[in-house]
């Protein structure tokens, strides 16, 4: 099987709660990976990147579907985005080895599925389209939820492909498809005029004439009382990021407005990064092949049994907010347990029977499984604070911003304390066992318990960064601190 990129929109961008049940649908499917998750208040839309493999794949995404049809109502619904389902659009990316056509297979089959049992009409669209017009997704989606309730069924040329000629009262309609790699771009001008916005997208969208390959979009970003031009590039080779930039800020200037910012909406491949890059530092002759951590990739990747070690060892070393010091000491507890479980073995046998030690040896087996969830959990749960600071910015006065905070802070608290927790239970009973554990093994014996000293000293360091930005909010800390203080007295 080949590996698929997919990235459903969902109508929700200001309920943590509701954003972060949809995503953990999709977390609930071994062998998928949610690897962003991107919430806009005034878009009221969050963009989810998965990645895996078709049959699992197609079970997240469809799970996220459920939820997201069960918990958001679109008849209640406002936000500058156009929409026309709770969740909105589902694309199948094909990555490496995937086709298109493949992908387009993964589309019809969970359009299909959505339809029969969630009584939600689906239209394929992009390279999945059945009818020429459905290629472009703004054509699928026109007249939004409300316009498409009536236009459903009276009009044969907007009848779905799957399911019945009729919206669901409150999760509308979904358009699943297949396309290539996109990248969801949006420049903020220095004015509030959502007419210049309008302006500037119209002139540079590939549909009236402007950059091939872009649609734009202007809004009205109300909370920041400036105004936006959001693009999809839909082939970053044809049009880049830079091209597109330049082009909304010579449009933008035309009409006395200017650019206050940008930035880019869930993933972004490397390569368009470059194109940027090398326009704005004019470089000539530039060999992509020459970028250091390219390089390191492919020489660990021809190290027998370093590639996953290094490539972890890559993204710690990068510039990057994850993983970071949490996620760090989940591993190296991983690591503890692991060498432990090595010692064990070497200390217990059919000549020499221990019941204990083979208890141990399996507790620890589970305890490392649960280190390197833990160094997972980490990261998701830093990225969901983040996640609320941004909405903080934009929604700054909306009492759910300061809650969906404090619930994203609190997270961040207790993953690292139970990495904290747990290293020290482990490592009080590896020490337990120290006289009964092979003498020649006692440098390794050491090594364990020092990792396992480590892991839980940079996961209560961790905890204490995040309790420090919940008590400056006014939140009671002292059942946390209390436990913390116990944990650091034993190390």
């Amino acid at each position: 099987m080949t590996p698929f990129e997919c990235v459903p929109n969902f109508s929700e961008g200001r309920d943590p709660a509701k954003i972060a049940a949809i995503a953990d649908a999709g977390r609930s499917v071994d062998g998928v990976t949610v690897l962003d998750v991107e919430s806009n208040a005034d878009h009221h839309r969050s963009v989810i990147t998965l990645y895996g493999e078709g049959e699992p794949l197609l079970e997240a995404v469809y799970r996220m579907v459920e939820v997201a049809a069960r918990t958001i109502d679109l008849t209640q619904h406002h936000g500058e985005h156009p929409r026309m389902g709770a969740t909105d659009v589902v694309p199948f990316v094909p990555i490496g080895a995937a086709t298109m056509p493949e992908a387009v297979q993964l589309a019809e089959r969970l359009g299909e599925r959505i339809a029969r049992e969630l009584a939600i009409p689906v239209f394929l669209y992009a390279s999945a389209a059945r009818r020429p017009e459905r290629a472009d997704l703004a054509k699928v989606r026109e007249g939004q939820f409300e316009g498409l309730r009536t236009s459903i069924s009276s009009d044969p040329s907007r009848a779905p492909d799957f399911g019945p000629p009729r919206l669901h009262p409150t999760a509308g309609a979904i358009a699943v498809g297949a396309r290539p790699v996109l990248i969801a771009f949006n420049v903020l001008l220095t004015t509030p005029d959502v007419a210049v916005a309008k302006q500037v997208a119209k002139a540079v969208r590939a549909r009236d004439g402007g950059l091939p390959e872009v649609k734009a979009l202007g809004f009205e970003i109300a909370a920041r009382s400036r105004a936006q031009v959001s693009m999809n590039l839909t082939d970053y080779r044809v049009t880049s990021i830079a091209r597109a930039f330049e082009g909304v800020r010579a449009t933008a200037e035309k009409l006395g407005a200017g650019v206050e910012e940008s930035e880019i909406v869930g993933l972004v491949p490397e390569d368009a990064l470059y194109d940027a890059a090398e326009v704005a530092l004019r470089l000539k002759g530039f060999d992509r092949g020459l970028v250091l951590e390219r390089k390191v990739r492919a020489a660990e990747a021809q190290r027998p049994g370093g590639e996953a070690i290094a490539a972890y060892a890559a993204r710690l070393a990068a510039r990057t907010p994850t993983p970071g010091g949490g996620s760090a000491a989940g591993v190296v507890g991983a690591l503890a347990a692991a060498l432990g479980q090595m010692v064990l073995a070497y200390s217990y046998g059919p000549k020499n029977p221990d019941e204990e030690l083979a208890r141990l040896h399996a507790t620890l087996g589970s305890a490392r499984a649960r280190f390197l969830q833990l160094a997972e959990d980490d990261s998701r749960s830093y990225e969901s604070v983040r996640a609320a600071r941004r909405r903080e910015k934009t929604a700054p006065t909306d009492p759910a911003t300061r809650e969906g905070i404090v619930a994203a802070l609190r997270n961040a608290i207790t993953v690292p304390l139970e990495t904290g927790r747990l290293a020290r239970q482990q490592a009080s009973a590896l020490a337990a066992v120290k006289g009964r554990t092979r003498a020649a093994l006692s440098s390794d014996l050491v090594t364990a318990l020092a990792l396992f000293r480590a892991a839980a000293e940079g996961a209560l360091a961790n905890v204490g960064v995040n309790l420090d930005d919940l008590k400056t909010m006014g939140v009671a800390t002292e059942e946390y601190q209390a436990e913390i203080a116990g944990l650091q007295a034993g190390l």
